[in-house]
């Protein structure tokens, strides 16, 4: 039975809100294993996704793609992208559990912008000038944010510079989603081992040290890594049977509930100061991605419903 084309587009739709739903809420999970150090949850994070995306691929007969490895180009692509996911998760867990999750969201609110900055930079793209107003309006933003607060956003910058080249490195990627991701892990894990290894023998690992509870939510790193993916997977991908994928122009909409909802638990949940004076700097990046958004719609729209050639008028 083909599913209507309307009806695919509807559960990409709803499988990329439910990916990025989830990422939006994970600091809530991250934030149960407070008393664990980042760079141990990071580890556990990649030891047991990795594991879980082992089991996927072989369930869905992809383990030959990673056999990609020998080629010495695909081996130094994939491990590049697992230090920069590397870096970016272990950024991201350190500043959820140190009081910095309202600045994590800034670093995904100007994600976009830092995107269309290397585009420009390594793959030779043209900026249109409603891409260089929403550039400058973030520009301002952190700017602003530097001088009033006397440091550049650190955290912000790091996870959107990293998330930023991984997107970009992942352009090149040559294996599918499934397999690319567990080769990322893969080339992780060894160094993730090593340093649990060494915790253990140090009397300083969690695992199996601090109760059941925190041993179970280490396990679970695993699942909330590889779930939102997997979804976000499902809706980038084209729907079977020739039907078109989620339009990128949605997808890019639907991004921005995940630094939404990881704003208000950091400011609501957490406790997380968010002042008058550093509203002015997220305002400027807010009206950045307002005007990023309107100008590639209005683009789309030009793409898909080009202007007809005025007709000649027929003498009479």
């Amino acid at each position: 039975m083909r599913i209507p084309k309307g009806m695919q587009n509807e559960r990409g739709i709803l499988a990329g809100a439910a990916a990025y739903t989830l990422w939006g809420f994970f600091p809530l999970y991250l934030h149960t294993l407070s008393a664990v150090p980042p760079w141990q949850i990071t580890a556990h994070r990649v030891v047991w996704a990795c594991g879980l995306l082992l089991a996927l691929s072989a369930g869905t007969r992809q383990l030959g793609a990673l056999r990609a490895l020998r080629n010495r180009r695909v081996a130094v692509i994939y491990l590049g992208l697992g230090l920069l996911l590397g870096a970016n998760w272990l950024t991201f867990v350190w500043a959820v559990n140190s009081g910095h999750a309202v600045e994590a969201s800034l670093g995904y609110f100007i994600n976009p912008l830092v995107n269309v900055l290397l585009g420009m930079v390594f793959l030779g793209e043209r900026l249109r000038r409603g891409q260089w107003l929403a550039v400058g309006l973030a520009a301002a933003g952190v700017i602003y944010l530097t001088l009033r607060f006397g440091s550049p956003p650190w955290v912000a910058l790091i996870l959107a510079v990293t998330f930023g080249f991984y997107g970009l490195l992942k352009k090149r990627s040559p294996l599918a989603a499934l397999p690319g991701l567990t080769l990322e892990t893969m080339l992780m894990l060894p160094a993730a081992l090593a340093y649990l290894a060494w915790a253990e023998l140090n009397g300083v690992g969690a695992f199996g040290h601090m109760g059941t509870g925190i041993a179970l939510l280490l396990a679970g790193t695993g699942a909330v890594t590889a779930a939102p993916l997997l979804l976000f997977a499902l809706a980038a991908a084209p729907a079977a049977r020739g039907a078109q994928g989620v339009p990128l122009s949605t997808l890019g909409l639907l991004q921005y509930i995940s630094p939404s909802i990881q704003l208000v638990n950091g400011v609501l949940l957490f406790g997380e100061p968010f002042t008058a004076e550093r509203a002015v700097g997220y305002i400027l990046t807010w009206l950045a991605l307002a005007v990023f958004t309107l100008d590639g719609l209005r683009q789309r729209k030009r793409t898909l419903h080009p202007n007809p050639e005025p007709s000649a008028k027929v003498s009479l």
